[in-house]
């Protein structure tokens, strides 16, 4: 079963305000002549930074598969087994560490001994439902 990842309002205002204002100086710079033709180089890297957030925005989602969680957010995948998890945390936020997600109050998925990683999937309640069918001895803890 696939989830979306959850787009809350501070990571959509930080990703497309960033890219707004990216393009916007860019633009703003070539068009009023403040750019020299020599510093041309720097558009395939500003269009590369841009393209890689939006990739990351628009292209996080996780799937329980029957093997395990497998998680995308952009060019970044992994795979975590179903018998390597052993607690998940709800509601909460990690605000260090890997994060393949786009929204607060996630789910912090603790796995082998000190792992852990951070999504954000539409509905906590049903991903959760989803992975205790799958593990019913996962502990859950708010």
């Amino acid at each position: 079963m696939k989830f979306k990842s959850r787009k809350d309002i501070l990571f959509s205002t930080i990703i497309i305000g960033t890219n707004l204002f990216l393009l916007g100086i860019t633009l703003y710079g070539i068009f009023i002549g403040e750019m020299e033709p020599h510093e041309y180089w720097t558009l395939p890297l500003l269009l590369g930074v841009v393209v890689f957030l939006f990739w990351m925005y628009f292209g996080t989602d996780y799937e329980l598969s029957p093997n395990g969680l497998i998680y995308r957010c952009g060019p970044m995948k992994g795979k975590i087994g179903y018998e390597r998890i052993r607690e998940i945390v709800k509601g909460r936020t990690l605000w260090v560490g890997f994060r393949p997600a786009t929204a607060r109050k996630g789910l912090i998925i603790k796995y082998d001994r000190y792992n852990e990683i951070y999504i954000s999937p539409k509905t906590n309640e049903v991903f959760i439902d989803k992975i205790l069918e799958l593990k019913s001895d996962v502990n859950i803890t708010e």
